[in-house]
């Protein structure tokens, strides 16, 4: 089930057990060993959302992002090298006016993704939204704060975390996240509607056969729809 936005101001503190950090230790652990892989390909990436918190649950995702753009056969044959298998591989637009991912999924919760096109500030601060955390963070034990699917911040503690609302606090979260107002009001309103109306869609969602490669599906799409093109071009 979704977790749906909160309206609730108080603080609340969450300690972690044993449990916990032992799951924590283990997504972490799966994410360094991805990122390294990469990383021999001189490919920088950063862990975003739970993991780089520290709110993970058994169902939390391992969403892997290179933040630029870079070619798909570098990306995949650094995963190979490493032994990573690849279940999927899927373009993805979530809006007409956002910039195409590359997205490859090693298994049913962890992925890998990468821009097909330049992306605009709001973009890139959605990751610092979420909380990201690089392979140096993981290496070192560091949490990082950032907004979950509830609209509550997560803030990390010595001994799990404390967690509020960013309704009515927007200024205040946008300054300690170090990303804009603008990025954090987007948020709300995505996130506030989708609680309304369930999950929205994406504006393009597609799987590449075997023979494809990221760059000539992102060709061929672009040449077909004039929404692409136009977000190409930017």
């Amino acid at each position: 089930m979704v977790k749906k936005p909160s309206i609730h101001s108080e603080y609340s503190e969450v300690i972690y057990n044993k449990e916990h950090w032992s799951l924590l230790e283990t997504f972490r652990l799966e994410a360094t060993q991805i990122m390294a892989s990469l990383e021999t390909f001189n490919l920088r990436s950063v862990v975003h959302g739970s993991v780089a918190r520290g709110d993970i649950s058994r169902k939390s995702d391992i969403d892997i992002f290179i933040p630029k753009q870079v070619s798909s056969f570098i990306v995949e044959t650094a995963l190979e090298r490493a032994a990573v298998k690849v279940d999927r591989r899927l373009i993805v637009q979530a809006t007409p006016t956002y910039g195409m991912k590359a997205y490859i999924e090693t298994d049913e919760n962890t992925t890998i993704s990468f821009p097909l096109m330049k992306m605009r500030k709001v973009e890139r601060e959605f990751y610092r939204f979420g909380g990201q955390a690089s392979m140096k963070d993981l290496k070192k034990g560091l949490r990082v704060p950032g907004i979950d699917k509830r609209l509550m911040l997560i803030e990390p503690t010595h001994a799990g975390h404390r967690e509020s609302t960013i309704i009515g606090h927007e200024e205040r979260v946008a300054k300690l996240l170090g990303i804009s107002t603008d990025t954090v009001l987007n948020r709300v309103h995505t996130l506030l509607r989708r609680g309304e109306v369930g999950r929205t869609g994406v504006f393009i969602e597609r799987e590449l056969s075997d023979s494809e490669t990221f760059e000539k599906a992102l060709e061929n799409l672009a040449g077909r729809n004039p929404a692409v093109r136009r977000r190409l071009k930017l």
